[in-house]
């Protein structure tokens, strides 16, 4: 497995969980309450994140930065298996340590577990299928149509999934179990985290279905 590739998906993923965590910390700073203004903060600023990381590290490893992203790759054919569990594993190191990079930039303690933001239930099972498969849909969209739009398309595209999916779209399983190592506005508890990444697994499958017959060559 190329190294060079792998430290890109680690370091990608570090810096796009320095984002989702970072700019939730300010927010709720900032916003003195208002929740809506800290969750407009935390959209914007991981959509600005996402357009960057995308756009430098792509070339190297395809910018994943997502355990999901790397599994519909792979059913493609454009990602060999072999080199799936190393991806995933990087990205998930790579989540955590952004996550713990972030606490001691704000001056938090380190080690943390999420134990106030419950995200549970069908509505938010079923949002994360939702989020996931619409991420699928933009990237190989993009792909078919307009490959130098990607990082806007990613980028644009979660920005919004924060306001309109009642999950605010985590859509990646990196980036949830990293998520419950942290007790901010960011965090999720870990009992509803095997839920989350189970709906997201089952947004792979449903778009390789879908998007394989929607975005053919020759269609």
């Amino acid at each position: 497995m190329n190294p060079q590739k792998l430290l890109a998906e680690g370091l990608g993923t570090a810096f796009l969980l320095i984002s989702v965590i970072g700019s939730g910390i300010m927010a709720e700073t900032l916003a003195q309450g208002n929740v809506a203004l800290a969750l407009l903060a935390n959209a914007i600023a991981t959509g600005c994140m996402l357009f960057a990381i995308i756009t430098t590290l792509g070339p190297i490893s395809g910018a994943h930065f997502n355990p999901a992203v790397s599994l519909a790759f792979a059913l493609r054919g454009d990602l060999p298996w072999k080199d799936v569990p190393a991806y995933v594993v990087i990205q998930i190191i790579g989540a955590i340590l952004g996550v713990w990079a972030c606490h001691l930039m704000f001056d938090q303690p380190i080690l943390q577990v999420s134990s106030t933001m419950h995200r549970t239930g069908v509505a938010q099972w079923w949002s994360e299928i939702v989020a996931t498969f619409g991420l699928l849909f933009v990237i190989f969209g993009g792909l078919r149509s307009r490959p130098e739009a990607i990082p806007t398309l990613v980028a644009l595209y979660i920005t919004g999934a924060y306001w309109y999916t009642s999950s605010t779209s985590f859509a990646n399983p990196a980036v949830t179990i990293a998520r419950g190592f942290s007790d901010t506005f960011a965090g999720i508890y870990p009992g509803h985290i095997v839920m989350f990444i189970v709906m997201q697994i089952i947004a792979v499958f449903i778009g390789h279905i879908v998007l394989r017959t929607l975005f053919k060559e020759d269609a």
